[in-house]
């Protein structure tokens, strides 16, 4: 008797958890998750402008490179598709036929970026020449440019790199920017943005992020 009687405690003690142990567990997992999601899906989106920013800083890099290896001039352009609004970039000969139609690429393409997962912009108005603000998904203008061109030695001679703002002591330089777009809005920026900027004639890049991508009244 005193064998079974120790046996049945026994089983009770292990018959698992009760109902409300599991609604307790369930809710708790999903305040939890409730909690982390946020903060993942951030991470997620500033991780994608950093390697589509990566993209960029290398393509231009590439360009420059090239220039200096080959002795011609090599040019990088930028552009948004109208109607996908998918960011491109193309790395070139300038003189190149077909240049750049012939040399789009997705901006990003091998680190699987989706459609209006970022968007692209640039202060460039025309060749080697810089505006007074960013736009931002912009089709390409081929009367007006949105390129970078390096010469036989990786320079930007002759490079209008913009008006120096008051209260300022460089011009803003050419900005690159790409951005998580506004929700529902794929051709504006949001605030998690990451930029190359290039600012001296001998073609120096350096990467900055969020506001500091602006051009404003003090550049950083």
């Amino acid at each position: 008797m005193i064998k079974k009687s120790c046996l049945c405690k026994y089983q009770q003690q292990n018959t698992g958890y009760t109902l409300i142990e599991i609604l307790a567990i369930v809710l708790i997992v999903g305040i939890l998750s409730a909690i982390a999601a946020p903060s993942w899906l951030a991470f997620v989106s500033r991780q994608r402008v950093n390697k589509a920013n990566d993209a960029i800083l290398v393509a231009l890099q590439e360009a420059q490179r090239e220039a200096k290896k080959n002795k011609r001039n090599y040019s990088v352009s930028f552009t948004t598709d109208s109607t996908t609004q998918v960011a491109k970039i193309a790395v070139y000969p300038t003189s190149a036929t077909g240049a750049p139609n012939n040399y789009w690429r997705v901006l990003g393409e091998d680190l699987g970026l989706k459609q209006k997962e970022v968007v692209l912009g640039t202060n460039i108005t025309n060749q080697n020449t810089a505006g007074t603000s960013i736009t931002y998904a912009s089709a390409f203008n081929a009367s007006a440019p949105q390129t970078i061109t390096f010469d036989y030695m990786g320079t930007l001679p002759g490079a209008n790199f913009g008006t120096i703002p008051t209260g300022a002591t460089e011009p803003p330089g050419f900005r690159i920017v790409v951005a998580i777009p506004q929700p529902g809005n794929p051709t504006q920026p949001s605030n998690t943005r990451r930029c190359v900027i290039v600012q001296t004639l001998i073609g120096e890049m350096r990467t900055n992020k969020d506001s500091n991508c602006d051009i404003k009244t003090k550049i950083p």
